[in-house]
């Protein structure tokens, strides 16, 4: 357990760690590794999926405990069920927590305060989501539209 130590907080006990772990939905698959939290998994997490070295990023994330939590792209290149989990391990991260998240992925802003849409380096719109839904020849009221489309697509 030290390589979660060493990267996040030097001091965390085993019972931390354990408890970031669990919290950033890793236990589950950490228990099915070789040698449980002693398995050395490879250099930036090699061995792991994607979703897993993200739940392993969010569990140091716990461990650190800052204030202000930037998450550029967080589930983009993840399947379903490792996004379902990374989402519910972000949830439980970021209460009480300044977030600012980069996404291209409407699901993943639709319960912010606010948002700021980017467009050629400029604001082109910025308000809560259900203000920029309402503008229905917005970029991201057509943005939301596409993705709830192609969600339903299929062959």
């Amino acid at each position: 357990m030290g390589t979660y130590r060493r990267k996040s907080k030097k001091e965390a006990t085993d019972e931390e760690v354990l408890n970031a772990a669990r919290l950033a939905n890793c236990d589950e698959y950490v228990q099915g590794l070789p040698n449980g939290y002693d398995t050395v998994i490879g250099e930036n997490g090699s061995e792991l999926s994607g979703g897993e070295r993200q739940r392993i990023s969010i569990a140091r994330a716990f461990l650190k405990d800052a204030p202000i939590i930037l998450l550029d792209e967080a589930t983009a290149s993840l399947d379903v069920e490792n996004e379902t989990k990374v989402q519910g391990a972000l949830s439980r991260l970021i209460k009480n927590k300044t977030v600012m998240v980069i996404a291209h992925r409407m699901r993943t802003v639709e319960a912010a305060d606010h948002i700021v849409v980017l467009a050629d380096g400029k604001v082109a719109e910025d308000g809560t989501p259900a203000e920029l839904f309402a503008q229905e020849g917005g970029m991201f009221h057509r943005m939301t539209q596409l993705q709830a489309v192609s969600a339903n697509w299929s062959i």
